[in-house]
């Protein structure tokens, strides 16, 4: 069996920094001066295939986070209509109550309050 190969060691020095790092001016200097930026803007537009590559790529993004915003708003929405029924023990959205929630185990389905909600329904739709 052959020894594995073992590195060379790296010189420790450490790098130096640099000796003139870029200036940003403050909010009291410098502003009527020449401006030195630490990352200059570019002097010429980029290229037309340069351009179309990072509008796709945007494009990619944007459509990406906001598939995932619209994700996390469905999940969040599920999530606190699990939490509601949880705690209340029932549906928590009060627009969907069964057909029969009167409150009482009436099997025959013509009590007199029914009767009488009937005849009200029906001398309002009465044509004049």
């Amino acid at each position: 069996m052959s020894d594995p190969q073992i590195p060379d060691p790296k010189s420790t020095q450490k790098p130096s920094p640099p000796a003139n790092p870029p200036k940003i001016p403050t909010a009291g200097e410098g502003f009527s001066h020449g401006r030195s930026f630490p990352n200059p803007p570019e002097s010429m537009n980029p290229d037309a295939a340069t351009l179309r590559d990072q509008w796709r790529f945007a494009i990619r993004q944007y459509s990406k986070w906001y598939s995932h915003a619209w994700g996390t708003a469905i999940l969040a929405g599920l999530s606190f209509f699990a939490l509601g029924w949880i705690v209340k023990g029932s549906n928590p959205l009060p627009s969907f109550k069964p057909a029969n929630s009167n409150g009482g185990d009436n099997s025959s389905p013509s009590t007199s309050g029914d009767k009488d909600k009937a005849a009200a329904a029906a001398q309002v739709h009465q044509p004049r």
